[in-house]
């Protein structure tokens, strides 16, 4: 490769490292351009996986100044850029290097922190953030609700209350017009009794 197109790809991968929220190397070694044209398909939109030489990575991820690839880049490489949700990417390369084990997850970097391939499965266990979100708007709405709840269970309580009053008042009220009644009519007699008595 001439020099100036080494320090296009140079500035190429620099880029690519810069403009990435995370980077996870792996080693494709044996696998078919088929296989390689599948991966990047299942990665989707918002990964760029390529295959990329050492020596010009190793200039790269140092000009972007990421440290953590020095040591793992051996063998013939390939890097995926990861622009959207580091988890599904994670996922997305897990479940492609189960299904093909010839692919090897060296260890990546996150918003500028390493990772190992033990922790970038750890990643790929996570839930996805359009999960998460979904989940947190399912605790937030709900959130008003129970509140709503919490508030009108007192309110229902008392209107409970206060027609369980209403009922009871007619009811105690009308034994109190019976003893009205029944002390309105000795006096009736009495008047009687007087009239009687009179003639």
């Amino acid at each position: 490769m001439a020099r100036p197109d080494k320090a296009a790809a140079v500035a190429e991968l620099t880029d690519e490292f810069r403009s990435s929220n995370g980077a996870v190397l792996t080693e494709y070694r044996g696998l078919t351009v088929a296989q390689l044209k599948q991966l990047r398909v299942s990665l989707g939109d918002d990964v760029n996986y390529a295959v990329v030489k050492n020596t010009l990575t190793k200039i790269a991820a140092k000009d972007a100044g990421v440290e953590s690839f020095d040591s793992l880049l051996e063998g013939p490489s390939a890097i995926a850029f990861i622009k959207g949700d580091a988890v599904v990417a994670a996922k997305g390369l897990r479940d492609f290097a189960k299904a093909n084990p010839l692919l090897v997850i060296k260890g990546g970097v996150l918003d500028g922190k390493p990772l190992s391939s033990d922790e970038i499965s750890k990643l790929a266990d996570l839930e996805s953030r359009e999960v998460l979100l979904a989940k947190l708007a399912g605790a937030m709405k709900a959130a008003p609700q129970n509140a709503v709840s919490l508030f009108a269970a007192p309110l229902s309580q008392a209107a409970r209350l206060f027609a369980a009053l209403q009922e009871k008042l007619p009811a105690e009220a009308a034994p109190a017009g019976d003893v009205q009644d029944t002390v309105a009519a000795p006096a009736e007699a009495s008047t009687e009794e007087t009239a009687a008595a009179d003639s």
